[in-house]
């Protein structure tokens, strides 16, 4: 199962998950009737981390099955956050050496790509920051008992 977290921000931040979701399923091509492949959490307000701003709209969104490498998925998700009007940044940091993070129209982080370990340059597997948090895991709990149960043992590994 591949794990990807969807976060908004800025505007209609409902608008905003829904259009990622929708070109998501274009850039993969899936069509309608494979949906049953796919599970959603609820959409969940949680406030920023590691800066001021307004509030996030999350949604964790699970692919059964897809055939794709985790580069190639990475760069479709970094081609939606373009599209929508995301500006990239290098990493930046304080004087404390704490990243410093921007509101988002649009974040896509691959939380998880089925049994993938991985620690390269431009992708870390399973994320890096889920232990640091909280919310990921009481939206991950949000999904189907079997689902959420995969994902904990992808994390735990």
């Amino acid at each position: 199962m591949i794990f990807l977290l969807l976060g908004s921000n800025m505007g209609d931040r409902a608008a905003n998950l829904a259009d990622a979701r929708k070109r998501m399923f274009e850039a993969l091509g899936l069509a309608d009737k494979e949906s049953r492949q796919v599970f959603f959490s609820p959409e969940v307000r949680t406030e920023a981390i590691g800066f001021e701003g307004p509030f996030f709209l999350n949604q964790i969104v699970v692919f059964e099955k897809l055939k794709i490498t985790p580069r190639k998925l990475l760069k479709i998700c970094q081609k939606i956050e373009v599209e929508m009007g995301r500006e990239r940044h290098q990493a930046e940091y304080d004087a404390e050496g704490r990243r410093i993070y921007r509101d988002r129209i649009i974040d896509i982080d691959i939380l998880a790509f089925d049994d993938v370990h991985c620690d390269t340059k431009s992708l870390t597997l399973p994320h890096p920051q889920i232990r640091n948090r909280p919310f990921v895991m009481k939206i991950a709990a949000l999904l189907p008992g079997p689902v959420f149960m995969n994902f904990q043992m992808i994390v735990n590994k």
